[in-house]
């Protein structure tokens, strides 16, 4: 059904000038599927997989970067003392053996970087059911996988030509759009001034002020000020508000770093819109990297870390903008924060 549906939305992704890629992140029964405004794509199971997943990535453009994967493991199990499994997968319970693909091949995790190699095992699998393990529970389901594909193809600019997965047909390579030109977000001073003790004791005395004058119910004894130099006149302050089981909300200020001081609350806001439709986020679990001048938040959805979403953010002189956003909605034990897949990128 997803395939059908699929063919019906092709007309308005055709319509989305490469220039203008538009991050997105579906689900296809059991594969989800997430591309970047790079329009950089990556696929995977999700579901009840026990720990065996396969990722596919492939950038844009006509030379492309493709990369599948099979690896066996959670976040807290690395399955180490399990068989190879190389060995022992099964599609649709009989043998699937890799044939003569260029495999990079451990007893826990499968590779290649092949295009060739790849299309052959997509080929091979895409109207199946599952790829399983004998003598385990472990399942990579194939039920939407078509669809994923199909809508990476379509994301892509490259249904009807012979680069494409999912219905090939005779246009040249040279014929998909390259990835759109990497924004960049500059650091207007990126080697600013210590705080001095008396300036951070100063904004800290400044930052207790105005934590008292919030209306925050973080109790007193657990709320913290925090202050970092964005420029040799600008200071980040970052003070707890709320909080919950694993996920504490911060307010931010903008504040001059010399009395009498001027202080700006900061909000932030996506150059997109993601699944949840808001464009205004709240600041969770946020810190300041001092070493790449980089705003962070993390929003866990639950306490192991493995679903969420995690932004980067660049003081440009007058304000925050995004430098990096991904977010992972399943909460599969799979992928710790720093693996989410993203949605937007820059240099």
């Amino acid at each position: 059904m997803h395939y059908r549906i699929f063919m019906l939305l092709l007309t308005g992704l055709f319509l989305v000038s490469a220039a203008q890629a538009a991050p997105s992140q579906k689900r296809f029964d059991d594969w989800q599927v997430t591309c970047n405004n790079q329009n950089f794509c990556v696929a995977r199971n999700v579901g009840d997989h026990k720990g065996l997943v396969m990722t596919l990535s492939r950038s844009a453009g006509a030379h492309v970067d493709v990369n599948l994967r099979i690896d066996l493991g959670t976040l807290d199990n690395a399955a180490d003392s399990a068989p190879p499994v190389a060995d022992r997968m099964l599609l649709d319970g009989e043998p699937l053996a890799l044939g003569a693909g260029k495999w990079q091949i451990t007893p826990h995790h499968l590779r290649t970087d092949d295009p060739d190699t790849i299309n052959a095992f997509l080929a091979r699998i895409q109207e199946s059911q599952a790829i399983s393990l004998h003598g385990g529970q472990n399942t990579i389901s194939l039920l939407g996988l078509k669809a994923a594909l199909l809508f990476v193809d379509a994301q892509q600019k490259r249904v009807g030509n012979e680069t494409a997965w999912i219905k090939k047909g005779n246009e040249p390579s040279l014929s998909v759009p390259p990835a759109p030109a990497l924004k960049a977000v500059t650091i207007t001073n990126p080697t600013p001034t210590p705080l001095s003790n008396d300036e951070r004791s100063a904004l800290l005395d400044y930052g207790n002020w105005r934590m008292n004058n919030s209306q925050c119910s973080l109790d007193p004894e657990r709320r913290e000020v925090r202050v970092s130099a964005l420029s040799d006149d600008k200071a980040l302050m970052l003070i707890s508000c709320e909080a919950g089981a694993y996920n504490t909300v911060d307010l931010a200020w903008l504040v001059s770093r010399h009395k009498p001081f001027a202080s700006r609350q900061i909000r932030l806001r996506l150059p997109f819109t993601p699944a949840n439709g808001s464009e205004e986020m709240e600041l969770m679990n946020a810190s300041y990297d001092e070493k790449n001048k980089e705003l962070i938040t993390l929003s866990k959805g639950r306490g192991i870390g493995d679903c969420g979403f995690a932004t980067r953010w660049r003081f440009d002189g007058q304000r925050f903008r995004l430098v990096r956003y991904a977010e992972e909605p399943t909460c599969d034990n799979w992928l710790s924060p720093d693996a989410w897949p993203t949605l937007w990128v820059t240099k």
